[in-house]
């Protein structure tokens, strides 16, 4: 029987990780170098590096060396710091603090803030599409997989739904959509990518994705409640951000008491997806558990 790993070191570790490979990527001397600066300032500014961790956990639970996926993990990452440089732009939740620091438009501006975003997101897929030690076909997968949690039946989709969502009486089918693309789409696709660098069957790979989602789920629904009940100081941003922009969320359409329990039953739900295909993933596990226990 496996013990479970300790999270927060495995966070720690591996995110360490993540941050040394990214801030080898861009040389120091590239031009326009204002734009790599921003670029940089954004992608290796501190941060828990949960997606790409979570992508070097999926393939270190079926015996795959976290080094070999170090460059899709990277790539994972960029295509979501380029998602935090849009999502705080004015046009969008015009955040002025991001990760304790001024949010990328704040220091450069909005036009190249909009422009480092792009930067990240087009080499998120030159990151990916870089020769790997695994299967070309898994290869081609994993830039199909990223495209589409990205894109507009992802991320975009739900960033767009969420700005509709704004000042809206709303609904919990609305808000499970919202969720599910926004924040879900890009922490399944982390698992799933680090899964495919292990030769698994479409059973256990469902399975992963379903506990992806979950877990991604569980991860916007406790943000949803730390904007409410979060320390500022440990989170790095201020608090009571969605209630300024009047943001459907759980908190706001259930209550805490309520928004908890669904925390909870969502999270008991990415357990039960791995139980019934028989994976055993104590790493997995206990990255679920620090998703819904951490207080930033």
């Amino acid at each position: 029987m496996n013990l479970r790993p300790d999270p927060g070191e495995y966070m720690k570790t591996q995110g360490d990780r993540v941050s040394s490979y990214l801030a080898s990527v861009f040389a120091d001397n590239e031009e326009p170098a204002v734009l790599f600066e921003a670029m940089n300032y954004s992608l290796l500014s501190p941060g828990k590096r949960l997606r790409p961790v979570l992508c070097l956990a999926a393939a270190r639970t079926f015996g795959v060396d976290e080094q070999t996926v170090l460059p899709a993990a990277a790539a994972i990452e960029m295509l979501h710091a380029y998602s935090l440089i849009h999502d705080d732009l004015p046009a969008m939740d015009d955040d002025d603090l991001r990760r304790g620091r001024p949010t990328n438009h704040k220091v450069y501006g909005e036009a190249t803030a909009i422009l480092a975003g792009d930067g990240l997101l087009t080499f998120a897929f030159e990151q990916l599409a870089k020769p790997l030690a695994v299967d070309p076909a898994r290869q081609l997968r994993m830039l199909h997989v990223l495209a589409r949690a990205g894109g507009p039946y992802g991320m975009v989709g739900g960033q767009q739904a969420d700005i509709l969502g704004e000042r809206q009486a709303g609904s919990a089918q609305q808000l499970q959509f919202i969720h599910a693309h926004k924040t879900a789409a890009l922490i399944e696709a982390s698992v799933e990518i680090g899964a495919l660098f292990a030769e698994l069957g479409e059973d256990k790979l469902s399975a992963l994705r379903t506990f992806g989602n979950q877990i991604g789920l569980a991860f916007q629904i406790k943000d949803d409640l730390l904007d409410v009940v979060g320390d500022p100081e440990k989170m790095g941003k201020s608090t009571g951000a969605d209630e300024k922009l009047d943001k459907l969320t759980y908190p706001r359409l259930l209550g805490i008491e309520q928004t908890d329990h669904m925390l909870n039953e969502v999270w008991q739900s990415a357990l039960t997806a791995l139980d019934d295909a028989q994976i055993d993933a104590p790493l997995l596990v206990a990255l679920a558990d620090f998703v819904v226990r951490r207080n930033s």
